[in-house]
């Protein structure tokens, strides 16, 4: 069980792990131009399949290509955060849950498609497929790049990157609130 995560979704792991990966892509023509090593899309299921089992949620950031491929994967919950190829009616018989657009699951993570950049929490997300690192830290804001061809293809699990320090370097909001009322206050004096 990930206590950290928000009520609503702290079933994800009940019983199981909850994986992270983006933009499978799955049968994209256009992947090779993106990347010239992109792996073909049963080798891709294949390699979540081998992580990824049927008491484990798997959330997808979006951009998932053929729903044929995305039918093969094993994981008893599937999680759909839309990206930019997507379109909520090809998924909604293959993943348990689809959401349009960005959500908080935990009062410090942020999943969406494309980077948001927020000081107050760690954004998981895909969609940069030049991305160099997938753990990278822009203007302060901490990132976690989870598209796929940039982490090796290989889902990352939630409760291990919490335990890892993912929020560990991230300021509580109200503490920003209040330096930043502070200082101004300074200026003033």
């Amino acid at each position: 069980m990930i206590d950290s995560l928000y009520e609503p979704f702290k079933y994800w792991s009940d019983g199981g792990s909850v994986y992270i990966l983006s933009d499978f892509h799955f049968n994209d023509p256009d992947c090779k131009k993106m990347d010239k090593d992109w792996i073909t899309p049963k080798e891709q299921v294949k390699i979540i399949n081998q992580i990824v089992h049927k008491n484990d949620t798997l959330i997808c950031l979006g951009d998932v290509g053929d729903r044929e491929f995305a039918a093969g994967l094993k994981a008893g919950h599937k999680v759909l955060i839309c990206g930019n190829h997507d379109k909520k009616h090809e998924y909604v018989d293959i993943f348990d849950e689809i959401f349009e657009g960005p959500i908080f699951i935990a009062e410090k993570i942020l999943l969406s498609h494309e980077p948001v950049p927020l000081p107050f929490c760690v954004n998981i997300h895909g969609h940069d497929h030049a991305g160099q690192e997938v753990f990278y830290e822009t203007n302060g804001c901490q990132m976690v790049n989870l598209a796929a061809n940039v982490c090796g293809y290989k889902p990352y699990n939630l409760k291990d990157m919490i335990k890892n320090g993912l929020i560990s370097k991230i300021p509580d909001i109200h503490r920003i609130t209040i330096d930043k009322a502070t200082e101004r206050k300074k200026k003033r004096q």
